[in-house]
Order: structure tokens, then sequence, then C-alpha cells
């Protein structure tokens, strides 16, 4: 079916269009290694979805699968075409790394509804309209226009109630597009919205892997109307897009975040398993608080040691990822950041978490990150 010049998937019941339930790729049974394939003998289950999901589904595997990203801006650009509202799904541990940039010049007039999710991971003392007015601020720096912001965790059903208030009062009967980065959640997003709004028994492929949703699903809402899923915009500059698939469960936080707190003298480095190295150049002795997934660990040593203790234990005493792993991940470049004096600052890498720099002394420090990776100075969070 075509909608705004791009052809979506329709999500029915029964599928007689031949995509998958899972994933909105069309379902073929002619090459097993082609995005969609579904054995002969699989064909008559409901609803039907390809063995990729199904292997995502029941074992929790990823098939390595790439979708060109010129298509993914083709499906963006059709929205503005239409009379929809836009909810924009962020991820609030990589906040700037899932912003989509640019955004309003492919939604055009519609308005936006930004959903920060995964807020669960957040310390419990966080003010929660701080917090909020943090995201304004953040957004209208990236030139992003919201009629409102919405926090919430999907996956714990927390503020989930206003998520679904909040688009019921900007829809005013319109259609509904979701879009968002990869692995924000936003699948689960909309599986949780499939049971508020429709009678739909089968849900969205879920999964912790970045591209599960590899086509635009159309899901019909009560009121005749869809919500449309849309595949996830693939960031190289995340972390999260970059590591091998096994160091992904590693990478992304499942529980609420524990504030790592490094008393540093300046000359001290820090790893973070062998993805990422922090070093306070210059400065009085000072706090930093580390706020990163607890599946990886946090090696402290002397700046002067530091080239020698990579050679010797990346793999080893450093991971992830292992010795066998290093490869896949692209080589080390340098960033030398001075912190300013007189407030909080995080030093945010996208996909791996963030930095406090907790002193009003200033500091200048230098990270190692693989190419490519976005890191930047910013207003603490915290």
């Amino acid at each position: 079916m075509a909608q705004g010049g791009t052809e979506v998937t329709e999500y029915v019941k029964l599928d007689p269009t031949g995509s998958c339930a899972g994933c909105g790729v069309q379902l073929q049974s002619q090459d097993k290694e082609k995005l969609g394939y579904i054995p002969g003998s699989a064909k008559e289950r409901e609803p039907a979805i390809c063995q990729r999901c199904f292997r995502i589904k029941n074992y929790n595997e990823a098939a390595s699968v790439a979708v060109d990203n010129d298509e993914f801006l083709r499906l963006l650009g059709s929205i503005a075409a239409t009379d929809s509202l836009v909810i924009h799904i962020v991820d609030l541990f990589d906040f700037e790394g899932s912003l989509i940039s640019g955004l309003q010049r492919f939604v055009g007039a519609n308005p936006v509804l930004l959903v920060v999710n995964k807020v669960d991971l957040l310390p419990k003392a966080v003010n929660l309209n701080r917090l909020r007015n943090w995201v304004q601020q953040q957004a209208k720096a990236q030139g992003l226009k919201t009629v409102d912001v919405v926090l919430c965790s999907a996956k714990r059903n927390l503020g989930f109630e206003r998520v679904v208030e909040a688009l019921e009062y900007y829809r005013e009967g319109r259609d509904v597009y979701v879009v968002g980065a990869t692995n924000v959640g936003k699948s689960t997003l909309i599986n949780r919205l499939i049971r508020d709004y429709s009678d739909l028994d089968n849900e969205l492929t879920t999964s912790r892997y970045p591209g599960t949703t590899l086509d635009a699903v159309r899901i019909p809402i009560d009121d005749g109307k869809f919500i449309i899923d849309t595949p996830g915009i693939v960031y190289p500059s995340r972390f999260t897009e970059i590591v091998p698939k096994t160091v992904l469960k590693a990478l992304l936080p499942e529980q609420t975040l524990k504030p790592l707190v490094f008393q540093l003298n300046p000359r001290q480095t820090l790893f973070f398993g062998a993805l990422a190295r922090f070093d306070f150049v210059e400065g009085e002795r000072q706090s930093f608080t580390i706020y990163l997934s607890e599946g990886l660990k946090v090696h402290r040593t002397k700046l002067e040691r530091a080239d020698e203790l990579y050679v010797e234990h990346r793999g080893g005493l450093l991971v992830p990822p292992d010795e066998s792993e290093l490869h896949e991940l692209p080589a080390w470049t340098r960033h030398s950041v001075r912190i300013p004096r007189g407030k909080n600052y995080d030093l945010f890498i996208s996909g791996l978490g963030w930095i406090k720099a907790n002193s009003m002394t200033g500091a200048q420090v230098e990270l190692h990150l693989p190419k490519g990776v976005k890191v930047l100075l910013r207003e603490s969070l915290i």
C-alpha cells in the first residue's frame, strides 16, 4: 500500500500481503541467505514471521543485516506529505546519539512528540521535572521543535499512561508515525501501544540487536487509522553500531545505573574494558562520576603506564571485547577536551555512557575512542 509515495507493509492478523508480522519485510521461500526467508512448512503459521524474527524471538540470535540508510531517509522524507503525528523515540542513556538530526526537515509541518525512553536507568533520586527541562533544552539546541516531551520506560511500564494521553491529545484522529534510531526501544513501545489500541494478537520483533524492524509496518488501530512503525536509523557514530554483537549485552544497561566515583590525581587514566580510555591530563585533584553499564569494568592506572598496559592486557584484563574481537573495532583516535570551570559537565560518549566532572575548577582531559564515535561536552544530565 502506498503512503505518501512510500511502499509500506499492512500489518494484519492473517498477514495476506505476505509480509513478516515481526519486522515488516516481504516473505520469501527461495533463498535462505536473503531477507524475509520463511521455510515452506511455516507459511501457514499465524502470525507468519521470517526465520530471522523466529530466531530472535526464540533463541535471541541475530542475523547480520544491513539496511540502506538512504532508504530510511526516503521513508522519513515521505512523512512531510502526510497529515500525521510524529512520535520521535530517543534513548535517554544515549540521548545525543539517538536523536535524529535534521528530523524537522523530514516531517514538515507535522507535530513531533518527543518520547524519551529508558528513564528507569537513572537513579530514583533524579528530579523528573529538572530532567524534562534538560531534555527540552537539548532538543531545542539540536533544532528540534516538539509539541511535548514525555519521559517513560516502555520496558518497565513507567510513565506509559502519559505517552498514551499525549498521543491521544496531539493525534486528533490522524495516523501516527513512530521514528527513532536503532536500539532505542521503539518496537517495545509500539508493542505496548498495540495492546492499548488494537485487538491484534501478534507483536513486532524486539531484541537488543540493531535493525530489528526492516520495513515500515502499518498497525491498524480501533478508529481506522494506523500506527506506522519505521525502521531504525543506523548511526555509525554510536558504540552500539560498531561493536561485535557479542559485546552488546555488556554495553547496554538493563538495570538502574550505579554511578562509579573516582578521585583522580592529574596524570591518571581510566580504561573502560578495551573499548575506551579516559586520561585526566591536567587540573586539581578531583572526582569524576562514571555512568555506564555494569557489564563494563573500569580499570585505573597511571598515565605513563597506559599505553603499555593497553598493549599487554587488551582482550585479557581489559575486556570486552576479547582478543578475537579486537580486530572488528576501528582504531582509536584521541579527543582532547577542556572542561570549563564554574559548573558541572558531562563528557558524553555515544552508546557507552558519560563521565561527569564534579569539580568547579576545570580540567584538561583526553579520550581515546574508536574512530567515528561521537563525543561531546554537555551540561550535566544529573
